[in-house]
């Protein structure tokens, strides 16, 4: 059974920084479209960062410049590292593989959809 396992998150000053691990059971990381997605409280799961298998990434809007979305493939290992971050990224953070971050990416091939449990990132104003 795949699994993905969050962590990182924590509470943080505004301006400050974290980095966001996502460790994933099997080969997965090095065979799917790899995605981070948050949901604040009343509102709707939205993408962050997504990076194929070959090397591009997408980011929302309000994150470039600020996030950085890597894969590790050896140690099975998706990252998000936030920088400059402000009190509207507080959210839960989930970790996703496969056919969600596929279609966020426009991608046609057809994957399996694996998310992580999510992990809380709240900033401080």
């Amino acid at each position: 059974q795949v699994q993905l396992v969050e962590s990182g998150g924590g509470l943080v000053q505004a301006g400050g920084s974290l980095r966001l691990s996502c460790v994933a059971s099997g080969s997965i990381i090095g065979n799917n479209p790899m995605g981070w997605y948050r949901q604040a409280p009343g509102k709707q799961r939205e993408l962050v960062a997504a990076s194929s298998t070959g090397g591009s990434t997408k980011y929302v809007d309000s994150v470039k410049g600020r996030f950085t979305i890597s894969r590790d493939s050896a140690k099975n290992t998706v990252y998000l590292q936030m920088n400059s971050l402000k009190h509207e990224d507080t959210a839960v953070y989930y970790c996703n593989a496969g056919d969600t971050t596929a279609q966020a990416m426009g991608f046609m091939r057809r994957f399996r959809d694996y998310w992580g449990q999510g992990t809380q990132v709240t900033v401080s104003s």
